[in-house]
């Protein structure tokens, strides 16, 4: 096996949305799956941690930076297969999300279309089972070929193995870093009709007048919605661009805890949303919203976005410490206003 270039003392922040942290120990850039496996291979053998870096959107890097080899994924590639009346996308990893997303718009395929704008590649979608506006990744992906850094091997994992949940799945959940992901394969209907069960993007749809949207009025409407909320972070000029996105997980509580939360909003109008569980799913920006934090609320060189109160922003001179600070401050409120545990969305390396 070929050896890896192994680079020292890389600065991480450049890498990430939010633009802070520190240095990785060691950094290897992936283009092939040989580097990858070549990469985990050296660092088994020197006892080093593997750490896997994609697009850097969702994640918070501590100021110490990681003792670690850091491996950013660059696998590209997209090859599609007929499956009858389906199309079945196979996506290198590193390939942007968005990027993939257009495509099969583009070519008429339907199941990502709501899923545009997304920040990141696409190696963080079954990880994270990416969702918004009416659809999740778990709705259409049918494997993920990943290495299994237990063993060495690279193994293709059925989607009925992915243990997919709300913003979860088997390698988020279970042994987190075990699987390094390194293509997806998403079902998709060539000649689909668009999914239209977000109210959101209905009503914005029947603004326009439009009764029988295509796929691509869909994709333009989801941009719309997610670029007034500064969720795209394409926009250089955007104050609100150095963030994470939604920097909070949506709680999913018990019934009866849904009805203390309630009890003590004192607010028929506060959002939940009954889950087929029984469970019921509320709204982390309201509760976030509901106890003082408001749009654009700032603390220093850090803050909410102006736009959007589940994004923590990072402003000129904001370090790691600064943003778990301010989350830490947020979650309190939240616990002692409504007794409900926010849980941060994004991963943390190191030790903030």
């Amino acid at each position: 096996m070929i050896a890896p270039a192994v680079a020292e003392r890389v600065p991480l922040a450049p890498l990430t949305t939010l633009g802070v942290g520190g240095e990785a120990r060691w950094f290897v850039d992936g283009p092939d799956e040989a580097t990858i496996r070549a990469a985990h291979a050296w660092a088994r053998e020197r006892g080093v941690p593997l750490r896997v870096l994609g697009g850097g959107s969702n994640l918070l890097v501590s100021d110490q930076g990681v003792d670690a080899l850091v491996v950013r994924v660059a696998l590209r590639g997209l090859t599609t297969r007929e499956d009858g009346d389906r199309l079945e996308l196979t996506a290198a990893a590193g390939e942007p999300w968005d990027g993939v997303v257009g495509a099969a718009v583009e070519r008429g395929w339907a199941g990502l279309e709501c899923l545009s704008g997304i920040p990141g590649l696409v190696g963080a979608t079954p990880i994270q089972n990416v969702g918004a506006y009416g659809q999740e990744v778990s709705d259409t992906v049918v494997a993920v070929r990943a290495l299994d850094t237990s063993s060495g091997e690279v193994a293709t994992i059925p989607a009925g193995e992915c243990g997919f949940a709300y913003r979860d799945s088997v390698f988020k959940r279970e042994t987190p870093g075990r699987w390094v992901v390194l293509a997806v394969t998403y079902r998709l209907r060539p000649g689909g009709p668009p999914t239209l069960t977000y109210a959101d993007v209905a009503r914005h749809l029947a603004e326009r007048g439009m009764t029988h949207p295509t796929l691509a009025d869909v994709r333009q409407t989801v941009l719309t919605i997610r670029r007034a909320k500064s969720m795209v972070l394409d926009d250089p000029l955007d104050p609100n661009r150095r963030s994470c996105g939604s920097f909070f997980l949506n709680p999913i509580v018990d019934a009866a805890d849904a009805e203390a939360v309630t009890a003590r909003a004192d607010d028929p109008a506060m959002p939940r949303w009954p889950q087929r569980d029984g469970r019921v799913k509320l709204s982390a920006a309201w509760l976030i919203e509901h106890t003082g934090f408001a749009r654009g609320a700032r603390s220093g060189v850090v803050g909410l976005s102006s736009r959007h109160t589940l994004a923590i922003v990072a402003h000129d001179g904001a370090r790691a410490a600064d943003i778990v600070a301010y989350a830490r401050r947020i979650q309190d409120r939240v616990a002692q206003r409504f007794g409900v545990t926010l849980t941060p969305e994004p991963v943390f390396w190191g030790d903030v």
